[in-house]
């Protein structure tokens, strides 16, 4: 139970950013979460979409580097407190998280995280015994 998460790699100067963005807006493709992480020489723009192949297809296209990570997506409550209970889960768990990011979608009492752990599968067993909603997939265009 995962989600693929697009990894677009990015020299870090000005304007690079705004061009790979670009190049997904006149292709119509919709980021449904976004996450950039640097470096001093280059960037990891971290990205989830609904269309994974035409996505990396659409980017290599374009000359961007990119890799498909299989991250967990999780439904969690927007409110304060809800990331510590999840985290609490995991940690009680021994699960190591790797990085971390989330968005809120249409309904505002819900947040989604996203998260790259170093055992999924423990993860996810242990986020579902503690009552924790895992997301597909398909499920995110809904989020």
């Amino acid at each position: 139970m995962s989600v693929k998460q697009i990894s677009v790699f990015l020299e870090n100067r000005p304007g690079a950013l705004c061009e790979m963005t670009r190049v997904l807006g006149d292709n119509a493709i919709d980021m449904r979460a976004f996450s950039l992480a640097e470096t001093s020489d280059f960037g990891i723009a971290r990205i989830i979409v609904d269309d994974i192949y035409r996505t990396t297809t659409v980017l290599k296209d374009a000359g961007y580097i990119n890799s498909v990570t299989s991250v967990l997506a999780l439904a969690m409550p927007n409110v304060p407190g809800g990331l510590s209970g999840v985290l609490a889960t995991l940690g009680q768990a021994q699960v190591n998280v790797e990085y971390i990011y989330a968005f809120v979608g249409a309904q505002p009492d819900t947040a989604c995280l996203i998260m790259k752990v170093a055992d999924e599968a423990k993860a996810v067993a242990a986020l579902r015994e503690g009552g924790v909603k895992m997301i597909e997939q398909e499920e995110l265009a809904f989020i």
